[in-house]
C-alpha cells in the first residue's frame, strides 16, 4: 500500500504532501514502534518573566540541525526537534504532547531540517500549533 501511494503523483500537483506521506509510510515500515500523531495546541494568555503578556504553549524543545545530538542529556540519536519538557496543566499537556515527542511538522512547515532557533521562532510566532509528532512505543488503536 505504501509503494502504491508513492507513485500516484499527477503533473501539476504538490510533491510535498506525496513525499511526506511516503516518508511517514516508510518510517512506519522501518520503525513499526513509532507512530505519527497529529496534535493541535491552542496557546493560552500568560505573562513572561518581565511581566509582558504573551501566549504560552507550555513546552520546551531541544535539538536542531545546528546542535550536536551526541551532547543531548536526553540521549537523542539525531538532529531532530524534540520535546524536552511539558508543563503540567499547560496547553501542551492538555493537547496530548509528551516529553520526547519528535516534532516533524508545525502548521505544515517541515521541522526535520531546521535549526533550534528557527524552530523556537516558528513556535513562538503562531497562536495555534498544528503539530505532527513521532512517538516511540505507541501501538495502533
Amino acid at each position: 500500500m505504501c509503494a502504491k501511494m508513492a507513485f500516484q503523483h499527477q503533473a501539476g500537483t504538490a510533491m510535498e504532501c506525496l513525499s511526506m506521506a511516503f516518508y511517514m509510510c516508510s518510517l512506519s515500515i522501518v520503525f513499526p514502534s513509532i507512530r505519527h500523531i497529529p496534535i493541535t495546541l491552542q496557546k493560552e494568555p500568560g505573562l513572561d518573566p518581565e511581566g509582558r503578556e504573551v501566549l504560552k504553549c507550555g513546552f520546551k524543545i531541544g535539538g536542531g540541525i545546528d546542535q550536536d545530538y551526541r551532547k543531548s542529556p536526553q540521549g537523542y540519536t539525531d538532529n531532530g526537534i524534540y520535546v524536552t519538557e511539558v508543563h503540567d496543566g499547560s496547553p501542551a499537556a492538555k493537547s496530548g504532547l509528551r516529553m520526547h515527542d519528535k516534532i516533524l511538522q508545525c502548521n505544515g512547515y517541515d521541522f526535520t531540517m531546521v535549526t533550534h532557533k528557527k524552530a523556537v521562532d516558528y513556535i513562538k510566532k503562531h497562536p495555534i500549533l498544528n503539530l505532527l509528532v513521532a512517538r516511540k512505543g505507541v501501538t495502533s488503536t
